[in-house]
């Protein structure tokens, strides 16, 4: 079995090279280098040093994955014919995504991987910079960083910022959490006789021709907190403040059923944002509904009960499940065999237990939602017209019904028909894919804004609505229809 050995070149200049690895990279093994491009290579090339570079790798792929992979095939190739030294800057087990790769082949394929350590880049750029890793530091990748892992109110180290390429990325990608013009220091051969450490604001990142393999990038903690607005943690610590000791004594006298009605309200009030499809307005609202979950989810964390955790970890291990053909091996066609595998994944949830089929239904849900949501359920066991005109005939009987009652002058007859006749006409909508609680809406905002003209023209007539006929008023409505005021 072959063996390949690491070793790390460390962060600083020939001096700084432990004297263990110094004898390995002087052994008559083959050596191997990810990049030439680091002090103790050009000092060692002044002693014979000869090796085999990497360098020329990065320009035949458009990723740096690839670039790895290709890398870690050829090592394993070269170690079959005899044993190899690979060596890498910094410490091979950080930020070394090559040597990660060759452990995870090690596992595999069983051959002998031995690692030497080098000093790390990160005792010599912490220095660089004053920082203090104890209080709370993070290392990202510069060339696979994500806005998600960023904690603001940390330490943050971007390391592999290579080139201007890298650097626009990272600078994107900050700049969605950060101002653009957030102080940041870019750190270049951290503890060597040529460590530069250049402080810029953010937006300018990309704008510097020094970077190199050797560069890292420092982001300092953002300390106000009004800067980490933009941060589920801080959204949520906001919240427990709020209920905690010393809070807001409204919020910490809440409960789950104090607070349906505000859910109720602010829900609607996004459906308006929604449909008016005012951007600002739909940010604004869909804050309040996420502020009235946060109110609930810390409810049961203050009784003990449940976290916000909780509530992602459900909900997101209920999408991954119900949606195989995304997260798994099923193969979908359309939109349709996915809600049929979404309902069969529901009813597989539940067991064999056997329920009302109505009882799904959530008694919250305003009366006309619960109408419709009654019928589709009714409908999928098989109980529903098979004709849209039997569905039009039995909307004429409850006309026909309420009118009968409405001349008797009984107030429960007629509230009893009125509603038949509102649950026929839910079952038209359904006929027709039309959502009765979405066409309600969209027939109220018609009505507010053309009565809001109606409103305007009696204004500049300088008289009261009282001294217009129903007919002078009704034209008024009329004018409103012919401009397209809906």
């Amino acid at each position: 079995m072959f063996k390949i050995t690491v070793a790390g070149l460390g962060a600083g200049d020939l001096d700084q090279l432990p004297l263990g690895v110094y004898r390995q990279l002087k052994s008559e093994r083959r050596t191997f280098l990810r990049t030439e491009s680091h002090p103790v290579v050009a000092e060692l090339k002044a002693e014979g040093f000869v090796y085999q570079s990497f360098d020329s790798i990065y320009e035949k792929h458009e990723s740096f994955e690839e670039v790895y992979e290709e890398i870690v095939e050829v090592l394993i190739g070269e170690a079959g014919k005899s044993e190899i030294l690979y060596a890498v800057p910094g410490h091979p087990l950080v930020a070394e995504k090559t040597v990660q790769l060759l452990i995870e082949a090690s596992d595999r394929e069983g051959f002998e991987l031995d690692i030497i350590g080098g000093q790390s880049f990160l005792d010599p750029l912490f220095a660089a910079v004053k920082a203090d890793p104890i209080e709370g530091f993070q290392l990202l990748d510069g060339t696979d960083l994500h806005q998600e892992d960023i904690k603001m109110d940390q330490h943050l180290i971007i390391g592999q910022v290579y080139d201007a390429f890298v650097a626009s990325d990272v600078k994107l990608t900050l700049m969605e959490l950060y101002p653009y013009d957030y102080t940041v220091k870019i750190v270049t051969a951290a503890g060597t006789k040529n460590e530069l450490v250049k402080t810029i604001p953010l937006v300018e990142l990309d704008r510097e021709m020094e970077l190199n393999n050797l560069t890292s990038l420092y982001v300092p903690p953002a300390g106000e907190m009004a800067m980490r607005y933009k941060q589920f943690s801080t959204f949520r610590n906001i919240i427990a403040r709020l209920r905690g000791p010393g809070g807001c004594p409204w919020d910490i006298e809440q409960t789950h059923h104090s607070l349906k009605k505000y859910l109720i309200e602010e829900t609607y009030e996004l459906l308006e944002a929604i449909d008016e499809e005012d951007t600002d307005h739909i940010i604004e609202e869909l804050g309040d509904v996420l502020l009235q979950i946060m109110l609930h989810a810390q409810i049961g964390e203050d009784e003990g009960m449940f976290t916000i955790n909780e509530v992602i970890e459900n909900v997101a291990e209920k999408m991954v499940r119900r949606h195989p053909h995304v997260f798994g091996e099923v193969t979908v066609e359309n939109s349709e065999e996915v809600k049929a595998n979404w309902e069969t994944i529901k009813k597989a949830e539940k067991g064999s237990q056997e329920k009302p089929l109505l009882k799904g239904i959530a008694k919250g849900y305003p009366s006309l939602m619960k109408a419709y949501e009654y019928q589709k359920k009714a409908a999928k066991a098989g109980f529903d017209w098979e004709l849209t005109d039997d569905a039009w005939e039995k909307v004429n009987e409850e006309i026909e019904e309420f009118r009968a009652e409405a001349a008797n002058g009984d107030k429960h007859a007629q509230t009893s028909e009125f509603g038949d006749l509102l649950f026929s006409m839910v079952n038209i909508a359904r006929f027709y894919k039309i959502h009765p609680e979405e066409a309600l809406a969209m027939a109220n905002k018609k009505f507010f804004n053309r009565f809001a003209y109606v409103e305007q023209k009696v204004k500049e007539s300088g008289k009261a609505f009282e001294e217009f006929s129903l007919d002078e008023l009704d034209q008024f409505w009329n004018e409103a229809k012919e401009k397209g005021i809906h």
